[in-house]
């Protein structure tokens, strides 16, 4: 069966809204049941989707999974603004910024993009709008700026790729560190411009920040300690090599539990059974993805279509910027239309010879490759941080969409600083 009327069968099982996993294992059998004589049979799918899963880093994605909804039900999200907003709140766009750094700091404790939207957006779009703040713009705020949660490390999409390259899972988390501080550090300068151009409610604005400071910095920090040496007691583990990714996600279940129940006491032994059910009903659907990318992955590589797409780009365009900027725009098209984790099972064993062959490092590529998925998760149709964000507050998607796309502007300056300057990713290795 040629690679095009496969790729064209896996559009029209989307298109018809077909569950992303059904459709990568029906396009996973079809080829070994058009031709018998095909190496992957039905039977050699079914052991490539168990085989795949039989893999100790990706143990890690479920952990942090279940570390992030504990933290999100333990209020953690909360403790990590407070801070922020103290010491951000006076000065002009403080409160917009004080929510990008703390989605900074719980992507680094939960490592999911719409984990991140969920757990600090409810919390944090009810007291801008209370401010005085638009909800369309605190809205699209949380959504973009909840994409660093898949850039800043521990993140899922960086132990994804790492199982489909190879690639050093604690080097790839290394290197998100400065891309997702400059992602961060430019979506504050762009919350900086709106609020000087459409000004803030200081009187509001000053109630909130006011009894923060009536607490004292004192009283602040010690309510927020816990919460904030949650990223530095996971990623320490990981850079010290005290811990491997996985073992670090474990360690971050028990901590985020610990501190939820005997520090805060914001979760109660009897709460443990629906965290775990809602665990269970976030991951199950990703190990289901997981499974049949894997797969698919697979039965491509079986059918040379890698080297046939390598060969055919590599021919057409021979000049590595270009080349990158194809690449680019093929990814962020991807993104906007397939979910992160089988578009990088299924693209990475296609585009990382290519990028190879130019001179590109596996790592730099990693960062790229997830940074441009990251813009996926605020780009219709897919946007799965639009969908979370909008839930949240009723506000419509398309009209969250509009006003993110300036951030994504943002987002794409980034994108190309990353791509073209590979220091920006490799400085700390």
């Amino acid at each position: 069966m040629p690679a095009v009327v496969l790729f064209l069968i896996f559009v029209i099982c989307l298109v018809i809204a077909i569950p992303v996993s059904i459709s990568l294992g029906i396009v996973s059998v079809l080829p070994g049941a058009v031709d018998p004589s095909f190496t992957a049979s039905a039977t050699y799918v079914i052991r490539s989707m168990l085989g795949g899963l039989d893999s100790f880093p990706l143990l890690a994605v479920p952990m942090f999974v279940l570390s992030g909804i504990i933290m999100a039900r333990g209020g953690i999200s909360r403790k990590l603004f407070d801070v922020f907003a103290y010491f951000m709140g006076k000065r002009t766009a403080g409160m917009p910024c004080a929510v990008i750094v703390t989605c900074l700091f719980y992507g680094a404790i939960s490592g999911s993009g719409p984990a991140t939207v969920a757990a600090v957006g409810s919390m944090t779009i009810p007291i801008l709008v209370e401010m005085g703040y638009e909800k369309r713009f605190t809205t699209a705020l949380v959504a973009v700026a909840g994409g660093l949660g898949v850039i800043i490390p521990p993140s899922i999409p960086f132990i994804m790729y790492g199982s489909a390259s190879g690639a050093s899972v604690s080097d790839l988390f290394i290197a998100g560190i400065i891309p997702g501080l400059l992602i961060g550090a430019l979506l504050m300068v762009y919350a900086f411009y709106y609020c000087k151009k459409n000004g803030e409610d200081q009187k509001k604005k000053m109630v909130v920040v006011g009894a923060l400071h009536e607490k004292g910095l004192i009283k602040v920090l010690k309510d927020s300690a816990f919460a904030l040496l949650s990223p530095v007691i996971i990623l320490g583990c990981i850079y010290t090599g005290i811990a491997s990714p996985t073992e670090a996600a474990v360690i971050s279940v028990f901590y985020a539990l610990l501190i939820s129940m005997l520090i805060y006491k914001t979760i109660r032994v009897r709460d443990i059974w629906g965290i775990l059910v809602e665990a269970i009903r976030t991951y199950t659907p990703i190990l289901f993805i997981l499974a049949s990318a894997i797969a698919f992955s697979r039965v491509l590589t079986l059918m040379q279509v890698p080297q046939a797409i390598s060969g055919w780009i590599l021919s057409h365009f021979t000049n590595s910027v270009v080349l990158l900027l194809v690449i680019n725009a093929f990814l962020l098209i991807v993104g906007m239309v397939m979910d992160t984790t089988p578009a990088i099972l299924i693209l990475t064993p296609i585009l990382l010879p290519i990028v190879e062959s130019i001179g590109m490092d596996p790592i730099h590529f990693g960062v790229m490759m997830v940074v441009n998925l990251a813009i996926g998760f605020v780009t219709p149709p897919i946007g799965v941080n639009l969908f979370v964000a909008s839930s949240l507050t009723e506000v419509p998607l398309m009209q969250v969409a509009k006003h993110a796309m300036p951030m994504i502007l943002y987002f794409l300056a980034a994108l190309l600083v990353i791509t073209f300057v590979p220091a920006v990713s490799l400085v700390l290795l």
